[in-house]
């Protein structure tokens, strides 16, 4: 599945985006908010990789791997929405998220994506929620979700993060059940 936006153009992941991929999730750049996310190797990248493959294959949608209109060669990030918390129907959510190269920083890709990746997944299962959680100094996120019309919704300590004072937020785009805040909190 392929998606065009005004200067995107959004592919379904696929096994060969790997490397390029790894580039992106193994900069130390690109997690400026949550050093211990960097993917220290390629087989970091496999393993969440193979997650997404997964998401494509069993619901038919997720996050796709972005290029620019521009420059279709070069992989300048990957994001969009997938289902999290299918271990328990009624935590079931659309994780909306996204990585971008520190080049492609600032130039309104991430909210680009991220209103295309939402209507993709309210035309798709409208019932389940948007959801995207981030660490609260990570300002440029949190206004990307504010937005694309995501709402704060909670706020708490980030359970497991090895800095024991980050904080979590959890936007979305509507109220959340016991069960769907407790799997974006897992």
């Amino acid at each position: 599945m392929t998606r065009r936006t005004a200067r995107l153009l959004l592919d379904e992941t696929v096994e060969a985006d790997l490397e390029p991929l790894h580039e992106i999730y193994g900069d130390p750049r690109t997690w400026e908010h949550l050093p211990s996310g960097r993917h220290a190797s390629i087989d970091d990248t496999q393993a969440v990789l193979d997650r997404w493959l997964a998401d494509w294959r069993d619901a038919g949608f997720g996050a796709w791997t972005v290029r620019t209109l521009a420059d279709p060669a070069t992989v300048i990030g990957h994001g969009g929405c997938a289902i999290r918390g299918a271990t328990t129907p009624t935590g079931s959510f659309w994780n909306l998220g996204y990585r971008f190269r520190p080049e492609a920083h600032g130039h309104g890709y991430a909210t680009e994506l991220s209103l295309t990746a939402i209507d993709e997944a309210r035309a798709r299962r409208p019932e389940l929620p948007v959801v995207a959680y981030l660490l609260e100094h990570n300002l440029a996120s949190a206004r990307v979700a504010e937005k694309v019309g995501l709402e704060l919704r909670h706020r708490a300590p980030d359970a497991g993060n090895p800095d024991p004072a980050a904080i979590r937020l959890v936007y979305a785009d509507r109220a959340l059940t016991d069960a769907q805040l407790a799997a974006t909190l897992a």
